[in-house]
């Protein structure tokens, strides 16, 4: 049987309780390795029960995964790291530096400076299907977990001290729930202590995990990849969408955002002459004017053969940010791409290095996470 991460915390937990081990000594583990990124030997942990010390030998190990390879994109404001599973399977996590003081906040300066997000896999592929996006074209093939999930972390942390993490990587983050759920209790506890309003966690809109997700992650942020204003649309271009009809789905959302009390993300890839239109931009602001979101349009980033799909004109996508914010007092912005030279920009996680995308270079940018919503 496979040896078990460390930063497994529900067999963790449940090998220390067994053992009569005081759980409370985790914690101490996690900062040994990470303190120790090149040489995490367990035997080094200070301060442990002797039995500790031969559980921790027997059935777990510091980092179940591996660096396989990084790649820069050309202006450094983007990494791109392949990791290597236990059971031979890749997934890719990316780090994006950013510049908080970048644009203004209600006409005023924002404070702050360079700091970096984190976007994690939960799934080696995904079975969503979705035709703009390279990692739906792998299929699904495993959930990864939570320990698995908690190493991105860990290997990110060598190369960028992060601050906000989203789950906008590979896979459906609340097809794999219970493992998502508990790698961020991990990282929002001791010795990570990212703080829940800093980690976003994306999702096509699978209902019965929404209706659930405010008791199990307060104050964790919520962002739904829309990329349609109607149920017709979603389905062309989101085959899973037929499983979660956009009308159920809008209840869901005004059910978790009365319970919660937070504004929602609503993600919106532009695809040119599919959902770029101005009928289309009315549509989706009637839509949603019902709810408190944050809409982020973002432009499709070629994936090569695998889609047909056309990124929308930099004039088409104004026009339908102006139509949002104008006649629907709908805060709106447009992201800012990076890392699409190193294919480590949205919709293009697949697991192959082979092929390279230059676009030339950019500046730092500011981040949807630095919109206080």
């Amino acid at each position: 049987m496979a040896v078990r991460s460390v930063f497994d915390v529900g067999a963790m937990t449940r090998e220390f309780e067994n053992a009569g081990i005081d759980t409370h000594f985790i914690a101490s583990i996690w900062k040994h390795v990470i303190q120790n990124p090149t040489n995490p030997s367990l035997d080094g942990v200070p301060s442990l029960p002797s039995k500790a010390y031969e559980l921790l030998r027997s059935k777990f190990t510091p980092l179940t995964s591996s660096l396989a390879s990084v790649a820069e994109s050309m202006d450094l404001s983007t990494t791109k790291l392949l990791i290597r599973l236990q059971n031979g399977a890749s997934v890719e996590t990316v780090i994006m530096r950013y510049d908080t003081r970048l644009g203004k906040y209600d006409g005023q300066p924002r404070p702050g400076g360079q700091r970096s997000t984190l976007c994690v896999s939960s799934q080696v592929g995904c079975k969503m299907g979705c035709k703009f996006c390279a990692t739906g074209s792998m299929g699904f093939k495993s959930n990864l977990s939570s320990g698995e999930i908690v190493e991105q972390l860990v290997h990110a942390s060598r190369f960028s001290r992060i601050r906000n993490v989203v789950f906008m990587g590979m896979g459906e983050p609340l097809n794999n729930y219970s493992a998502v759920v508990k790698a961020i209790q991990v990282m929002t506890g001791y010795p990570f202590q990212l703080s829940p309003k800093r980690i976003t966690v994306s999702t096509v809109g699978i209902i019965h995990a929404i209706n659930k997700l405010q008791d199990d992650l307060p104050n964790v942020n919520l962002a739904v990849s829309l990329h349609a204003p109607s149920q017709e649309i979603r389905t062309q271009i989101m085959p899973a969408g037929r499983a979660f009809p956009i009308e159920k789905l809008m209840d869901a959302l005004l059910a978790y955002q009365k319970k919660s009390e937070q504004s929602i993300f609503i993600e919106y890839i532009m695809l040119d002459g599919v959902n770029d239109q101005e009928q289309h931009a009315h549509q989706l602001g009637k839509l949603l004017q019902v709810l408190k979101v944050v809409i982020n349009l973002i432009p499709f980033n070629p994936i090569g053969g695998l889609s047909s799909y056309k990124s929308s004109t930099e004039e088409n996508v104004k026009s339908f940010q102006k139509i949002l914010r104008g006649m629907y007092n709908i805060r709106t912005t447009i992201r800012q791409q990076m890392g699409q030279d190193i294919s480590g920009a949205c919709g293009q996680l697949v697991v192959n290095l082979s092929e390279q995308r230059s676009v030339g270079s950019a500046c730092l940018l500011s981040d949807i996470e630095d919109i206080c919503i």
